[in-house]
């Protein structure tokens, strides 16, 4: 668990470099097994782009399984029980994202937000500041 976290706060400084993943993210990726590769490479393009859409949101975290585990597929998971932090607020967000077979690059990713998780149930789900 450690290493987990050792590596999702690297992943969260790359969030709103280019699409393209960069050569050092791609190093923190490969070090991952396959499928938690793919949901760190899905949650920080979730990231960037919900940043970058003119949304008017900030996220600096996603966290794909909050509300539900992910679907799991060869090269693609659908996250309908996900969440972002922005602006200190948490807020439900449903994903489908697919990446290619090394599950590193994102080829495709849709996404709908959700409404602001309320305050008082952060601690039950495990959401902080």
């Amino acid at each position: 668990m450690l290493k987990l976290f050792a590596i999702l706060i690297p992943l969260a400084s790359f969030a709103n470099s280019a699409f393209a993943v960069d050569v050092t993210m791609k190093k923190e990726l490969e070090k991952l097994d396959p499928s938690e590769r793919m949901a760190q490479a899905c949650d920080a393009e979730a990231m960037k782009r919900i940043g970058t859409e003119k949304t008017g949101f900030k996220p600096d975290k996603v966290i794909a399984y909050t509300f539900g585990d992910p679907a799991m597929n060869p090269d693609s998971m659908n996250a309908p029980g996900a969440v972002f932090r922005s602006k200190g607020d948490w807020y439900h967000l449903s994903y489908i994202c697919v990446t290619g077979p090394q599950h590193i690059h994102v080829r495709d990713l849709s996404y709908q937000i959700g409404d602001k998780v309320p305050r008082d149930s952060w601690q039950q789900h495990y959401l902080y500041d």
